[in-house]
Parts: structure tokens; C-alpha cells; sequence
């Protein structure tokens, strides 16, 4: 699968690699409430086609597609790739690769132990290196290498340029241990993800120097230690040629060379066809591709499907009549078209004959696509209405809409921070809460985004304390303005240095309104926007316009009394917390009024009494919510309409989200999950303006610099959520000049306890514990409403259906010396193959 607009870097540097997928996406699973013991989830199994060694040929050649070629060698380096993480993977040494499922394993073709000897009163690690274990050169793998790689990583050197030292700055010291096979490593601070480090593990040569690591190792490594070595680099080819190392001293690799070639993904179902690739990821339509041409040779049919397939037999007659006609010129036009579509039809059908030697192997990715909500400025800056957002997303919908195609399980995935199957696994999602409609529409109008909002002239208080000063500000008008006209007219005169002309035509409107509000009261048989109107001056009341408080409504019984204002006399006032704001109270009366229209039993509100209205009243109070009228404080749900018809407005502006996609043809899928999405936005009162940009920029100009209000893109999975999601849901912190430095935080949205909880869990010794404190940051990060989890990307991988022990590995390493070829006759240039 493509990789469009990722952070170029892969896998564990700095979990750098934004996937942000073309086909699946990329540029490029959630569920429900969560339980306090961790889950026995169950991930996808690999899909490789395994084999026994004994069975595999030895010998010949196999191309691996990669998006491009790798502009470094040197992992480490901001702009290493999933090319540099898959030729390194071949040629240096992992310590602790990842396995099946998801967790790191120590790997015994270079180490026989590892593992923390002391605690107190500092963390040592003991490393007993393989003793077969050399570098291509001859020389052992030891100690010095140790030392090199930390000094160049630990940041206290800046002539290094290194993407990260995360894990190599808490080191202390490296030492010789009893002799020169053990390395003790001795860190200043715990570190529960000990395990991370020297992986890759580059020689000295390469590290012990700036030059050597920052120049040397990006387009050449002369020392390497894996079942590989590097023969050549080719940018005109578009190849990096791997053969297998004479001194490897582990299983033999049973492939003689090892090509990674360079192939757009717009371009791999051809290269498969001309068989310049024996194996390549791939998106759904050529995955579909390949198993039609496999369902087509079993049945011996004509092909149903490619060019001219939706030809009918009408256009068919046609396009003949035409092309014998005696209108020469239609004819000629014709006769080219016709032509045209007969060498398609014949190059597909011997494409889809050469696909016939193909399988496609699936499994889940381990990665996850989320959406993401920058939360820096704008509408989303206000946690309620990501969380609005969030409760607007049928994830399972969505988790169906790419996997179930596929024939995957098509299940939300629950955390950030680790996959279904990993250890310590745990659905977090219910901090979060379902998808409910309702919730959701309740969550904007507290944010204050409602129905009409966005005809209002912009106010000039926010919510708060200045709402409230506002509210008391009206009520002292209102006091002055019960005192009588003659009254007012003498007040006005003896202090005319007091209040203003502004004051003065305030003080005829509220009149004007009190007037109009009375009248409208008594005319609640009239069509439903006088009763919108009647609602808006009965909030002019006194009563009404109480600090901070809002009206419960009775939106599920259409058949409801109006709310009326209550009487100040008789009301429970209720103060809400701090951000409850006059505005609100308003916008809820209005949505109150407008499902309240008309009383169950058919009378209007003039001939409804007192008394019935108290008694509707006590009923309402038995069913949840309250009753309607009743006062509230900030929290209760509030009244909102089954469905919203345009986007909400506030202040004058609607509630619109720029929603960034990528454009790039293997986006596809992509760009259909976030149309559903924003179809499910628009259900709520979201707007979204969709923009399309170019695959090559989409992650530089739009995701790092935080141009997007919404975006889609992808993580990858870690065996070490405590160092590697750090940087990913940190909170950002001011810079000098102003703006956020975020790390990988492309959402802007963090908080201290996040930051707390990690620092807690990486200094952890005890597995156990890390786990369950890296299940409340997980808990925190859904709360927090800045990246909402869809699900675990598929992968699907065209492999050549003679080749073993390859495919689609899931979360594990490849392991490359047991790649190979079953049918002894197949070895050869793929150039040469003939399927």
C-alpha cells in the first residue's frame, strides 16, 4: 500500500511515519464502553504462505516494490521511510523484532540474552551478544558499536542529525561486561522500553563519526550483519540490489539476490502483468483485479468485465451502423474508436491472464487510520464540539465500509495506543462515548452553535462572567422600565448626565419588546414562527434571564404545551457552572418552542390553564430530562431536533470544517470515508467544505502545518506506546515567537495529566503496571476528542503464488533469509517469466 503524504520515516523513528496511505488510507479499529480487565482481543493472523526451509528452493531472484527509492539508508534520519525500514530490516541487526502478535521478541541470531540485572539503586541491562554474530567485514558485533550508536543518538551531540534519541538520553554509561560478547548498559533514569534501542543497530564505523552517519550511510553501507549485504544503488534503475552475505552466519538466505524496486502505485498492476514484480502491496481494485483473472481461468468464459464490457448490444449495432455507413466521415471516427477499444480489449484480457499467476495475501496492517481534529483554533478549539464530532461518527460504519469489502473483520479499533491482539489492549472508547445523535446536537448547543445562529449579529459578550454581567445589566433595565413612562421621563431629565441617547433607545426596545412579547403570548394559534418570536421576547423576562441558566424542553413529545417563560416567583433556579451563557438559554427556549407547539390534547396555549400546565408539568418530571421549563445547570442534555436542516450558525457564522483529503488516484478509499463522514457531520448541523489537495503536499503544507480543521491519516503500530506515543499526544507548548511547538501532535490537543501519565509509564519497570497507566492516558486521550481511532488499515500484498513464507505479515518482521520460490523450476529473472 502507498504511502501518501507521511512524515517520511517509518515505523519506530519517532513512530514518524504518519502513514497517511493513498489507497487504503493513507494518506494511508472504535467500539463500545470499556471494561475495567484488560480485553482478550484476538488480532488478524498473517497471511505469508508458510513453508518449511526444506521446501523452499535455493536460488534465484525476487523484485519487491517499494513507493520509491529511499533517499536515506540511515533510519534514524528525519526522512528514512518504509523503503529504508524494509532494505535496513535485511541488512543490520534487530534486536527485538516485533512478532505475530505485536509484542518485541529477542532475536537469538544476535543475542543469546538480554535482560535488567539491578533496579536499585540504577537500571542495568545485561546484553550477551551471539558469539557468531560479525559485521560483513569480519568483526565482531560488541560493544564499541554500543557506544557509538548511543553517543550519536543521546542528543548531547548536535554535529549528529538525528530524528530522535528517544530511550538513548536516559542512558548513563556502556560498558564491557565479563567479556567481549556482554555490553552493560547502565541508565540515569529507568526506562521500561529498554527493549527499543540498537535497533537497527548500525557498526561504528557509521556512527562513531557526524560525517560517516549524517553523509556516508544515506546512499551506501559498506558494513552491514544480516542474512544481506548491499551490492548496489540505482537511482536511473530505480533499484537497491541486495545478495546474500557470505558471512551470515544464521539460516542462509534462500534467495540469491533480493531487488527492491522502485513502482508508483498507479503502475503495479502493470508490473505485475509484465512480471518486473514478484511482490507489491496494493490497493482494492487491483486486488479485485487479480481475483477475477484467477475466477476467469477456472470458468474458460469470455471476460464480463474491462473495456467495452458495458458495451450494449444497442450501442454495439450502432457503432457497426456507423462504421459501414455512408457518411464517410462518421464512419472514419468510427472505425478508430471501434479499433481503440479492441487493443484495450485485448492488452486487458492478456493482463488479466498474466494476473492469473498471482494471489493476494491479507491480513490487517499494523496501523490505524483516525480522523483527526486540530484543535488549535476555530470551532474545534472548544472540546464540546469535538466531542460533538466524535458522537456524530458511526465508526462501525465506517470500519465496514473499507473492510468488510475485503472480506476483513470489520471491527472500530478502541485505543491509540495499542491494536486488537497486542498485549494490554484495552477498548478506551467508552470515555468517549457511542455514536448518539442527540448527544451530539446537545453538546454544539452548549458550545452555543444553533439553528439561526449564524443570521445573529455577533455579540459582544462571551460566555462566562461577562454573560452574566450582561444578564444583570438587562435585569436593572427591565426594573427602571416597570417604573412607568412618567416615571422614566422624570428619571431621564434629572440624570441625563448619566445615561446615554444608547441607553435611552435600549430602554424603548426592551419596552418594545415587553409589548411584543405579551402580545405574542397571547397568540399561540398562529403559525409556528410567531411562537419562535414569543419565545425569544419571554426570554426578556426577569426569570429567564438568570444567571447562567437554561431551559429543559420537551423535545420528544410533539404534542406538548409551549414553554413558557416561568414565574420568578415560583421557579427552581439552578446556577450553572461558569460557561453557561445567556446566549444559550435563548437558543435552547427557541428549540424548546419550536417542538412545543401545540398541546397533546389539542388545545392551544391561550385556553390551556395554569393548573393543566403544572400538572403536564409533574408528569414531564417522572421522565428523564425534567420537566420541560425547568432550569438546569450546565451539563443536563439539551434540547435538540430529531434532524438538524443546515449547517448551525453563532455570532453570525455557520459551522463549517474544512475537511482536507488527499487527490491522488490511490486515494480513493480515502476520499470516500471522508465523505461519509461528512455526510454523517451534516446529520448533526456540521458543515464541511471538502479540499482536495496533492498527495506530495498533503502532509507538509496541510497536516504538520495545521492548515485542516479535519484530516485523515494514519500510525503505526508500536511494541512501546510509552516512548513512541509520547510525541504523538503531547501537549503542544508556546515557542518564543508565539506559536505551538507540537512534535508529531498534528492536532494541537494535549493536557498535562496525558503528559503525566506517559512520563509515569516509560520510567515503569513493572510490565504490568506500564500497561495499565498507558490504559488511562488512552482513557484521557479519548476524552480529549483530538484524534478519533477508525480502524486497522488492511493490507493487502500480490505476491507470486510460487513464493513462500511472504505476504502480508501483520504486526511481525519479515524474516528474509526464509523467503523463497517452492516450484525449483521458477528461478530467473522475473523479465523472463511467461505465465
Amino acid at each position: 500500500m502507498s504511502h501518501v503524504g507521511v512524515p517520511r520515516g517509518t515505523v519506530r523513528k519517532r513512530r514518524s511515519l504518519a502513514l497517511l496511505t493513498a489507497g487504503v488510507l493513507t494518506i494511508p479499529a472504535l467500539a463500545g464502553c470499556s471494561s475495567d480487565s484488560e480485553e482478550t482481543s484476538r488480532g488478524v493472523p498473517q497471511d505469508i504462505a508458510p513453508a518449511a526451509r526444506d521446501r523452499v528452493a535455493d536460488g534465484s531472484t525476487v523484485n519487491w516494490a517499494v513507493d520509491a527509492m529511499p533517499t536515506t539508508l540511515n533510519a534514524f534520519q528525519a526522512d528514512a521511510d518504509s523503503a529504508t525500514t524494509k532494505i535496513t530490516g535485511a541488512l543490520l541487526p534487530t534486536l527485538f523484532p516485533m512478532d505475530a502478535a505485536g509484542q518485541p521478541k529477542l532475536n537469538p541470531d544476535y543475542l543469546e540474552s538480554a535482560k535488567i540485572i539491578e533496579r536499585e539503586p540504577k537500571q542495568v541491562v545485561l546484553y550477551k551478544l551471539n558469539q557468531q554474530a560479525v559485521w560483513s567485514d569480519g568483526r565482531e558485533i560488541g560493544a564499541p558499536d554500543f557506544v557509538a550508536q548511543w553517543r550519536a543518538l543521546s542528543g548531547k551531540d548536535s554535529a549528529f542529525w538525528t530524528a530522535r534519541n528517544a530511550g538513548y538520553e536516559r542512558i548513563e554509561k556502556i560498558e564491557r561486561g565479563a567479556d567481549d560478547l556482554q555490553v552493560r548498559v547502565t541508565f540515569a533514569k529507568p526506562y521500561a522500553d529498554w527493549r527499543s534501542l540498537f535497533s537497527p543497530l548500525y557498526p561504528k564505523e557509521i556512527t562513531g563519526k557526524p560525517d560517516t552517519f549524517n553523509d556516508g550511510a544515506r546512499t551506501a553501507l559498506k558494513n552491514t550483519a544480516g542474512p544481506f549485504q548491499l551490492k548496489s544503488v540505482s537511482k536511473a534503475k530505480g533499484t537497491v540490489t541486495l545478495t546474500r552475505n557470505p558471512r551470515w552466519w544464521g539460516d542462509k538466505a534462500k534467495l540469491d539476490t533480493l531487488v527492491f524496486r522502485a513502482v508508483a502505485p498507479k503502475d503495479r498492476t502493470k508490473a505485475l502483468a509484465d512480471g518486473t514484480v514478484h511482490i507489491t502491496d496494493v490497493d482494492s481494485t487491483t486486488a479485485n483485479r487479480i481475483a477475477l483473472a484467477l475466477r476467469d481461468g477456472s470458468n474458460g468464459q469470455p471476460l464480463t468485465h474491462g473495456p467495452g464490457a458495458d458495451l450494449t448490444p444497442a450501442a454495439a449495432l450502432r457503432s457497426w451502423a456507423l462504421a459501414h455507413g455512408s457518411d464517410e466521415e462518421q464512419a472514419e471516427i468510427a472505425q478508430a474508436a471501434r479499433e481503440k477499444n479492441r487493443k484495450a480489449v485485448v492488452a486487458y484480457g492478456a493482463e488479466q491472464k498474466a494476473l492469473r499467476g498471482y494471489a493476494v495475501r491479507k491480513s490487517l496492517e499494523p496501523a490505524y487510520t483516525q480522523l483527526a481534529l486540530n484543535g488549535e483554533s476555530g470551532p474545534l478549539a472548544d472540546d464540546r464540539v469535538r466531542r460533538a464530532v466524535a458522537r456524530a461518527l458511526d465508526r462501525q460504519e465506517l470500519a465496514e465500509t473499507v473492510l468488510k469489502p475485503l472480506g476483513l473483520p470489520a471491527k472500530p479499533l478502541g485505543s491509540h495506543l495499542a491494536l486488537a491482539g497486542q498485549p494490554g489492549y484495552k477498548d478506551g472508547s467508552g470515555a468517549l462515548g457511542d455514536q448518539n445523535t442527540k448527544e451530539a446536537q446537545a453538546l454544539l448547543a452548549d458550545a452555543g452553535w444553533t439553528q439561526g445562529g449564524a443570521a445573529e449579529k455577533p455579540k459582544d459578550t462571551k460566555a462566562g462572567s461577562e454573560a452574566e454581567k450582561k444578564a444583570d445589566e438587562d435585569e436593572a433595565d427591565k426594573k427602571k422600565d416597570a417604573e412607568g413612562k412618567a416615571d422614566t421621563e422624570d428619571t431621564k431629565d434629572k440624570e441625563g448626565t448619566e445615561k446615554t441617547e444608547a441607553e435611552e433607545k435600549k430602554a424603548d426596545k426592551d419596552e418594545a419588546d415587553e409589548k411584543k412579547a405579551d402580545k405574542d403570548a397571547d397568540k399561540s394559534d398562529k403559525d409556528e414562527e410567531k411562537a419562535d418570536r414569543a419565545a425569544v421576547g419571554s426570554d426578556d423576562s426577569a426569570a429567564s434571564r438568570a444567571e447562567g441558566l437554561y431551559i429543559v424542553g420537551q423535545d420528544d413529545k410533539p404534542g406538548a404545551a409551549p414553554v413558557q417563560a416561568p414565574d420568578a416567583s415560583t421557579a427552581t433556579h439552578v446556577l450553572a457552572p461558569s460557561r453557561a451563557a445567556a446566549a444559550q438559554s435563548l437558543a435552547l427556549l427557541r428549540q424548546a418552542s419550536a417542538v412545543s407547539a401545540v398541546s397533546e390534547e389539542g388545545t392551544t396555549a391561550e385556553a390551556a390553564s395554569k393548573a393543566t400546565a403544572q400538572d403536564k408539568a409533574t408528569a414531564q418530571d417522572k421522565q428523564p430530562g425534567g420537566a420541560a421549563g425547568a432550569y438546569a445547570p450546565l451539563g443536563t442534555a439539551a434540547p435538540a431536533p430529531a434532524s438538524v436542516k443546515g449547517p448551525l450558525g453563532k455570532d453570525g457564522k455557520t459551522l463549517t470544517l474544512r475537511f482536507v483529503l488527499p487527490s491522488g488516484p490511490g486515494s480513493q478509499s480515502l476520499r470516500g470515508v471522508g465523505e461519509r463522514i461528512a455526510a454523517m457531520l451534516e446529520k448533526i448541523g456540521i458543515g464541511t467544505e471538502i479540499t482536495k489537495v496533492p498527495d506530495e503536499s498533503y502532509f507538509k503544507d496541510h497536516i504538520a502545518s495545521g492548515d485542516y480543521d479535519l484530516a485523515l491519516y494514519s500510525w503505526p503500530a508500536t511494541a512501546y506506546p510509552a516512548t513512541d506515543g509520547r510525541p504523538i499526544y503531547a501537549k503542544p507548548e508556546p515557542a518564543t515567537d508565539g506559536s505551538l511547538l507540537v512534535e508529531q501532535n498534528y492536532t494541537r490537543v494535549g493536557t498535562d495529566h496525558i503528559d503525566q501519565l506517559f512520563d509515569q509509564a516509560v520510567a515503569e519497570l513493572d510490565e504490568k503496571a506500564a500497561r495499565e497507566l498507558m490504559k488511562q492516558a488512552d482513557a484521557r486521550i479519548w476524552a480529549a476528542a483530538g484524534s478519533i481511532p477508525l480502524f486497522q488499515r488492511p493490507q493487502l500484498v500480490a505476491v507470486d503464488k510460487k513464493l513462500a513464507n511472504v505476504g502480508a505479515f501483520g504486526f511481525a518482521a519479515p524474516r528474509y533469509q526464509d523467503i523463497g520460490f517452492t516450484d525449483r523450476q521458477a528461478a530467473g529473472s522475473p523479465a523472463d517469466r511467461k505465465k
